[in-house]
């Protein structure tokens, strides 16, 4: 596995698209929010801004990134290749996604405590770390879902777009107008009680046992992916 690993993460900083949907766009959605966030503080709140940085390294640099490299790697046949060799199933992913995911987790890291050394820290880091993994880790498994639908790199384009554009729009709907009204619909979207989990986290004013509620339904929203990538996910392209 850790073999696959490193020779993924060399592919990774050859690949020019993967390196701007990876790193360049969040970086730089990231520092835009950063550098106004008492602009976006006054419309939303702290708490917001930290979502939306989530959302974007999660939609972008390892969601979206995830289907790219799947999809390139079906394509050429080395998924297939690497289905003769001793290593399982399992093995095989995890060398594949291990590097994206961790530079996604790094990426969060990085990007959070640059938004606290700026605008002032979170209000329950645990709390905010729960919520950052519970959520990369739906993207993920949306990711490997969305997979499975993907030809090619070049189709990846297209296939992430609903998933990727739409957990950032929930992300900012839930964020900028909380939960007040059409509670349950904002929290069973994907993306909706990640966002008020990471609100809360960092504004502080809620209980963490009201907050670890919201885990429920992310964690629905994983289950629900890893049981599409089950079914549709493909080692071969399609004849």
């Amino acid at each position: 596995m850790l073999s696959i690993a490193l020779s993924e993460l060399i592919q990774l900083f050859r690949n020019r698209l993967v390196l701007v949907t990876s790193f360049i766009m969040p970086v730089a959605v990231s520092a835009f929010f950063i550098q106004r966030h008492e602009l976006f503080a006054s419309v939303g709140s702290l708490g917001y801004i930290a979502a939306i940085v989530m959302f974007t390294v999660g939609a972008f640099g390892l969601y979206t990134t995830t289907v790219t490299t799947l999809a390139s790697r079906r394509q050429n046949l080395f998924l297939k290749r690497l289905r003769s060799t001793a290593e399982g199933d399992v093995g095989i992913l995890s060398g594949l996604l291990l590097p994206v995911t961790v530079l996604a987790v790094l990426q969060v890291v990085v990007i959070m405590a640059v938004l606290g050394s700026v605008a002032g820290g979170p209000d329950n880091i645990a709390l905010l770390a729960v919520g950052v993994l519970a959520t990369l880790v739906m993207m993920l498994g949306l990711g490997l879902a969305t997979a499975g639908l993907t030809n090619s790199p070049e189709h990846a384009q297209v296939t992430t777009l609903p998933v990727s554009l739409g957990t950032i729009g929930v992300a900012s709907w839930v964020g900028l107008t909380g939960t007040e009204d059409l509670a349950v619909v904002k929290r069973l979207l994907p993306g909706g009680s990640a966002t008020e989990l990471v609100v809360n986290a960092w504004n502080g004013g809620v209980a963490v046992a009201d907050s670890l509620i919201l885990l429920a339904p992310t964690l629905a929203w994983v289950v629900v992916a890893i049981t599409l990538a089950s079914r549709m996910f493909r080692w071969e392209p399609r004849r």
